[in-house]
């Protein structure tokens, strides 16, 4: 590829990405029924909202949204920057960052005009492409605090708190169209099991970010936990009330937050003789 086509390219991914950021915010005011559209947790009989199943996070955690929402579009402003248009680190993921803008908006426009079952499949779909984007980030190590800032941490604390969005949103797709009858004690186990699940998917976010700076190992983590407290909370404030599941998510949370500050040992090298 020539320089003309290369630089081409370069600036239709700045393009792309703040259009891609721009979609997801409207798609967010949609979301909370500024264009008088329906809010999020009174969508699909409520079945979204906090006290829909045992898994449901408080509201005050969705709160992490503004966050996340105010680092993409920081993101998108920084990247398109005359100085970030050519680089490496920006070509490998800028693309990526976008798709996962795109997915983000296409949820929030599920939910508020398809079925729950739609919003699964638009939520799995989002989770997988913001892993294969945070994965791209570790393989192409940081180089400087924007870098970790707006780009690692922007999408870290994304991927985990869609980690556990997905989980609660499966929750509720099933409660509500798959086992609506399940008993109060079935509901505690089950959600007492998915949450060990939840447990061993931010460890194994924790080992696939071996070798990343603290600051990108980190991310996901935070964003999980914060939900995970959360849920936790409501649980014991709200309804369902169910200790067993609040104690289980407090658990949770300081285990994966613990996970990505552990230093594992590295395997002396094998002597050749």
């Amino acid at each position: 590829m020539n320089a003309a086509a290369r630089s081409g390219s370069d600036l239709a991914r700045q393009i792309v990405v703040i259009s891609a950021v721009v979609f997801m915010i409207i798609a967010a005011m949609v979301g909370v029924g500024l264009f008088g559209g329906t809010n999020v947790r009174d969508l699909q009989g409520g079945a979204l909202d906090a006290d829909a199943t045992v898994l449901a996070p408080g509201r005050q955690a969705f709160s992490i949204w503004s966050v996340i929402y105010l680092l993409m579009i920081a993101y998108a402003v920084w990247q398109a920057l005359p100085g970030q248009r050519a680089r490496q680190r920006q070509r490998r993921a800028g693309w990526w960052i976008a798709l996962t803008a795109v997915l983000n908006g296409l949820w929030l426009l599920t939910a508020q005009f398809l079925n729950l079952f739609a919003t699964v499949v638009a939520i799995v779909i989002l989770l997988v492409a913001l892993a294969a984007t945070y994965r791209l980030l570790v393989l192409v190590p940081a180089e400087g605090w924007g870098d970790r800032i707006l780009m690692d941490v922007t999408v870290g604390m994304h991927l985990g708190w869609v980690s556990l969005a997905t989980v609660a949103n499966v929750t509720a797709w099933l409660a509500a169209d798959v086992v609506p009858d399940l008993d109060a004690r079935t509901q505690v186990v089950w959600g007492v099991i998915v949450l060990i699940v939840v447990a061993l998917v931010g460890l194994g976010i924790a080992l696939g970010t071996r070798g990343a700076g603290i600051v990108t190992r980190t991310a996901p983590a935070l964003a999980m936990a914060w939900g995970l407290v959360w849920i936790g909370v409501a649980r014991l404030t709200g309804q369902p009330h169910t200790v067993g599941v609040a104690v289980t998510a407090f658990i949770v949370a300081v285990v994966i937050v613990a996970a990505p500050l552990v230093r594992l040992p590295q395997r002396s090298p094998v002597a050749v003789r």
